[in-house]
């Protein structure tokens, strides 16, 4: 399975459909022990929490989002770039990162479009304004100034008391003209063609490379965002359901809060590293530029001019729907539940009043179903008493009915299923190598890294999974790693979190190659990037991150699930 999943000789998820065939036929366990791990809590958790996204998709609500923090940002260059990350970056918390980097790239495109045609009209307005006031300018014949002339208007005296023609000459014309002398006169002429193309080529090139730090930007804050939130990517949930398979007495360690309050930091030092990186690579080290300090006439009416587009295409969403605040209302409502479900300092309002007995009837899989029942339930338009049909005489008059938030036609449509049974084939591909005693055989092997310090071990394994992911999926590569490290972290007595969960992270680390993974294809298809460009500025990405991840999971996170000592729950591995 893992080499067909790292060639992706035959889809995803029909690979994932293996355990199902061979498991019951090679007697590692029965069909119906192995077919039970296709549907566990956490892919209901998926399910709903995409189910959610779906509908804020439907309703145009993550573009407003989008367009309204553009709005505040500002088009400077460097705030540009910060607004489009932030944006991009929140939204994968929440929707897929394929979405959010589809709906992301062509706004990026319209503004830098803007910029660059604001800056051609200007040049071009420049140029006639130029020729209209060298027409009324007095001048001899043909343009011819004689310099023999002691009272001429073109002579300027310096203090030695020569003839300073070039000071003149930079005083009464625009750089855009040339000169040159010719029997004591000079001769006052328009750039030829070959300036004008070349100024032209340079302009063509600083507006490509602005283009791919743009496209570059959406697409890793797409990747970095996801991070953030247990349903933020698919990876996330796969750990999440690996530590509740293979360590079904953790005590639900891992839940929306807990990922949150480790992640969320995380998230935040790396999209800032991002930014002055891809600043450094794509806008230059003159940071005052960047930030719009001390910017000409002409630079603030381009700025204008992409001001004016964002704001444009946020006044064609009109005013908020009934649907929209609607979607609004129950995705807030979601958030609130899953954090003050289990928040870990308190108890919850699931604990209080579901939780009995130390188990958890109620988990966050529980939260994200029941918003998402209420996208179907609750209707898209105010109810009324409006009535159709009233024209047909003869034919009883019906009540419009308004349509649901969410229909199950666009569910469908929009519904990765194919993540769901990889999902599944990974959790059975785990339990599998559990029941076989594969898990610990393989963590009996790696006992010899007991002699390394934790950090080091984390550091090189953060590393290890950073580069694998670059060459097969995210979620394949997860699905394989994380069994491997739970029966390593187990051999060694380390705290299996300490491991896994910063190995996940850094399986999100993909920005090195437009394969690696679907925001870096989508940001590449647009045509401004080459491999190379992608190449280079991922390579440094990806150590940042390593070091951020190594950071975060050696100090707050070394506190937080009290990583320092082996916990009781890891030496269980089978419910008593």
């Amino acid at each position: 399975m893992a080499f067909f999943w790292c060639t992706e000789a035959l889809p995803l998820a029909v690979t994932a459909l293996f355990p199902v065939l061979l498991f019951p036929m090679m007697g590692i366990m029965d069909s119906t022990l192995v077919c039970s791990q296709y549907l566990k809590d956490t892919n209901m958790l998926f399910i709903g929490g995409l189910l959610v996204a779906i509908s804020v998709e439907k309703w145009n609500l993550h573009k407003r989002i989008a367009l309204r923090v553009l709005l505040i940002v500002g088009v400077k260059p460097a705030f540009l770039l910060l607004g489009f990350m932030i944006v991009t970056a929140f939204l994968s918390m929440w929707i897929s990162n394929t979405a959010t980097t589809a709906m992301m790239i062509p706004i990026a495109q319209a503004v830098l479009e803007q910029l660059y045609t604001s800056e051609n009209k200007m040049e071009e307005h420049k140029s006639e304004n130029f020729d209209n006031n060298a027409e009324k300018k007095e001048s001899p014949p043909n343009g011819m100034v004689n310099l023999s002339d002691p009272e001429g208007s073109m002579k300027q005296s310096n203090p030695n008391g020569t003839i300073n023609i070039a000071f003149e000459m930079q005083e009464k014309f625009p750089v855009e003209i040339l000169t040159k002398e010719k029997n004591g006169t000079i001769v006052i002429e328009h750039e030829d063609d070959t300036l004008k193309e070349e100024k032209q080529n340079r302009r063509l090139q600083k507006h490509l490379k602005l283009c791919k730090g743009m496209s570059l930007s959406v697409c890793y804050s797409a990747s970095i965002g996801g991070i953030a939130t247990l349903t933020g990517t698919t990876p996330n949930l796969v750990m999440k359901g690996q530590m509740d398979e293979l360590f079904p007495q953790n005590n639900n360690v891992i839940n929306f809060a807990s990922w949150f309050g480790f992640s969320f930091p995380t998230m935040i030092v790396l999209l800032a590293l991002s930014w002055i990186w891809l600043q450094i690579m794509f806008l230059g080290v003159k940071f005052r530029k960047n930030f719009g300090c001390g910017g000409t006439s002409e630079q603030k009416e381009k700025e204008k001019r992409a001001f004016q587009v964002i704001s444009t295409e946020h006044k064609k969403l009109g005013p908020m729907s009934f649907a929209e605040i609607s979607v609004l209302v129950l995705f807030i409502l979601l958030v609130l539940l899953w954090f003050s479900r289990d928040p870990g300092f308190m108890p919850g309002w699931a604990t209080i009043s579901f939780n009995k007995n130390g188990k958890d009837n109620v988990t966050d899989a529980t939260v994200a179903i029941f918003v998402s029942l209420m996208m179907f339930l609750f209707p898209s338009e105010l109810p009324s008493l409006k009535l159709v049909n009233r024209e047909n005489e003869g034919k009883m008059p019906k009540v419009y009915v308004p349509p649901p938030l969410l229909d199950w036609k666009t569910v469908n449509q929009k519904m990765p299923w194919n993540i769901v049974i990889l999902l599944g084939g990974g959790f059975a591909l785990a339990k599998g190598s559990e029941e076989s005693g594969l898990s610990i055989w393989l963590g009996d092997k790696l006992t010899p890294l007991q002699s390394i310090p934790p950090a080091a071990i984390v550091l090189v394994l953060c590393l290890l999974v950073a580069i694998f992911t670059e060459c097969t999926s995210n979620v394949a590569t997860t699905t394989l790693f994380l069994p491997i490290l739970a029966s390593m972290a187990k051999a060694i007595e380390m705290n299996p979190l300490y491991v896994m969960l910063p190995c996940t992270l850094a399986a999100s680390l993909a920005f090195m190659l437009p394969v690696a993974t679907p925001p870096n294809a989508i940001a590449f298809s647009y045509g401004q990037l080459r491999v190379i460009d992608m190449a280079k500025a991922g390579f440094l990405l990806n150590i940042l991150g390593v070091l951020t991840i190594t950071l975060a999971i050696n100090s707050w996170g070394y506190y937080m699930f009290d990583l320092g000592s082996f916990p009781t729950w890891a030496n269980v591995t089978t419910v008593p």
